[in-house]
């Protein structure tokens, strides 16, 4: 769990927890944005600095391939 803001609980969610190449300060803010405007997620946390990402998400409502078109949009190489 991260010890910043808490991200590892996942209150029955689906969770996804991967490093991811390629983020800047700008681009993660971006991701997380757009990822945040998407339908049925719920929670996005990202490390630019190291790539560690943490995606709670409905996958009823988007599903996975909506969620790596964002990373690819911003050059982000989503190692899931």
């Amino acid at each position: 769990m991260c010890m910043e803001c808490g991200c590892g609980e996942n209150n029955g969610n689906n969770r996804l927890q991967f490093n991811a190449e390629g983020y800047t300060e700008n681009s993660a803010k971006e991701v997380e944005k757009n990822l945040l405007g998407l339908p049925g997620v719920m929670y996005v946390h990202i490390h630019a600095h190291d790539g560690e990402t943490t995606i709670d998400y409905d996958p009823k409502k988007t599903k996975l391939g909506e969620i790596l078109k964002v990373f690819a949009k911003y050059d982000v190489e989503a190692n899931i």
